[in-house]
């Protein structure tokens, strides 16, 4: 079964709200531009109120290595994900700073992307659109991938299943726009689309 990943978490409410539906990870904006930015002593807050067993995404855009390290030791992150233009050299030094697994994430906009994609040293790849709650034409990705990915961009509870019949199908879907309510969380949409992704399996 695919993984699920809510990301742009940054009240209280909502982490009473993953603690009930429990996807597999959560996500913490660090990049000071988004509207769902979080300080590391905020995320840290929720992340000690978070439930054992979900991980803490902590995501970075272009960051200088300190900062990711400094918010990565303060929000006890399990993961980091960078979303910006980070390099594989970027990735390798930021591997002194960190021990916990790395997400690189690649806009997709031709087959030649999701083919560079393939390539990276981080841990995971996200494929993404690039534009908040728009998705990209998943027939770039191709079938000939050898490695985990998570898919980002335009996720909704109604075309879960139309991502998860993607040959290979992703690790992991990973939403935020899509499950929100006057830019929040909102229960019901992010109990649909865990209930979709779950019942996704029972069907295949």
């Amino acid at each position: 079964m695919a993984k699920v990943k809510i990301c742009g978490i940054s009240h209280e409410a909502e982490i009473n709200i993953m603690n009930e539906l429990k996807p597999d990870f959560i996500g913490f904006a660090f990049y000071g531009k988004s509207r769902r930015f979080i300080a590391p002593e905020h995320a840290a807050y929720l992340r000690a109120k978070l439930r054992p067993g979900i991980k803490a995404v902590g995501v970075f855009k272009n960051a200088s290595l300190e900062s990711v390290a400094m918010s990565a030791e303060t929000a006890n992150l399990d993961m980091i994900q960078l979303h910006g233009d980070e390099t594989g050299e970027y990735i390798a030094a930021l591997r002194e700073y960190v021990r916990c697994p790395i997400i690189r994430t690649f806009r997709i906009a031709s087959a030649m992307d999701a083919d560079r994609a393939m390539y990276s040293t981080a841990d995971y790849v996200m494929l993404d659109g690039g534009e908040a709650g728009k998705s990209f034409n998943w027939s770039l990705i191709g079938s000939n991938r050898r490695r985990r990915f998570f898919l980002k961009g335009g996720l909704t509870p109604d075309n879960v299943d139309q991502a998860l019949e993607i040959s290979p199908a992703p690790y992991a879907l990973d939403v935020s726009t899509g499950v929100e309510s006057n830019r929040l969380k909102d229960y019901r949409k992010v109990m649909k689309f865990l209930l979709a992704v779950r019942n996704h399996k029972a069907k295949n």
